[in-house]
């Protein structure tokens, strides 16, 4: 069968300390090797609670309880509580997937500052919060980092553009439908250098409490998508959540992956794959494009001439 990428979005102090630790312990047991993606500066999960006002923000919100997996303290960072140091305060956590061979990479240097204000803002300010983070990234592992996976799946032309500044040769940041169709970025005078892989399956915290489904219903709803589908997926998880009161039910995912026969591999594994077999060579190059995606609030960046509905 394909080959199934797992990107671990690590958001807050909370998943990088719990469920990066939980993701890990499972990977092991099942011999599987994933790409973790951290947020490596401060924990202002508190702020994102103006998105209260965004359409259908509550509405995901009532589906999947924000206080059950964040818990009341993460809420409160950076409101009615100091906002942690995530790289500072979590970096053992850190080192220790790297160091069980897990591929390590950017998420993003404050979650919520980016995923609210990169859409808007210029390359300066952009260029700033990403080298904060590559900084960051580069003290606490001693290497560089391998690849980059956007927070909320949010990016604009200045962000992608210093990928390629930094040398990089692929990343997910951005969302396609459940078959994989790698491509360059058409910037205004050339193409971008690194190759887009983009998350092609819809997340557990897309489907849940859509048309009655709970978690393992999710689940089941994702392997139906990938059962005698030959194409490669990437599969983006979250640590707070896969990580904590999802873990079984992702596990279960898992499992269900194994006996479909699919490889479970980190992003850099893909990546191997694709240029080992020469289709690389003969991609598309399409625009940078923001678009919707079913059951989940907002616009983000999408791979424009595929489906985003995966219900």
């Amino acid at each position: 069968m394909a080959k199934i990428a797992l990107k671990v979005d690590v958001d807050t102090l909370l998943g990088t300390q719990v469920g990066t630790p939980n993701l890990a312990k499972v990977f092991a047991e099942l011999d599987i090797q994933a790409t973790f993606l951290f947020s490596l500066g401060p924990d202002h999960t508190g702020w994102a609670l103006k998105r209260v006002f965004r359409p259908g923000f509550l509405k995901k919100v009532s589906r999947t309880s924000v206080v059950e997996h964040y818990g009341i303290k993460t809420l409160l960072y950076g409101v009615l509580l100091p906002a942690p140091d995530i790289g500072k305060t979590a970096a053992h956590e850190m080192r220790a997937v790297d160091e069980a061979g897990h591929e390590t990479g950017i998420h993003t240097w404050d979650h919520v500052y980016w995923q609210d204000h990169v859409y808007q803002r210029d390359a300066t300010w952009t260029r700033i919060q990403m080298q904060k983070a590559y900084d960051r990234f580069c003290e606490i592992f001693k290497h560089p980092p391998l690849t980059h996976g956007a927070a909320g799946w949010q990016m604009n032309e200045a962000a992608l553009m210093q990928l390629d500044d930094w040398g990089m040769q692929y990343a997910s940041d951005g969302r396609s439908e459940p078959n994989l169709a790698p491509y360059r970025i058409q910037f205004k005078h050339q193409r971008s250098k690194h190759i887009q892989y983009p998350t092609t399956l819809p997340t557990f915290d897309e489907l849940i409490g859509v048309d009655g489904r709970d978690a393992f219903g999710a689940a089941q709803a994702i392997l139906g998508l990938t059962q005698s589908n030959p194409n490669d997926q990437v599969f983006t998880l979250h640590a707070e959540l896969e990580g904590q009161k999802l873990l079984p039910a992702f596990k279960s995912l898992l499992q269900g992956w194994m006996m479909q026969g699919h490889e479970l591999v980190t992003m850099g594994q893909l990546h191997k794959s694709w240029l080992a077999t020469g289709q690389l060579d003969k991609i598309a190059t399409e625009p940078f494009q923001y678009g919707s995606i079913a059951n989940r609030s907002g616009e983000l960046m999408i791979q424009m001439r595929h489906a985003t509905n995966f219900t």
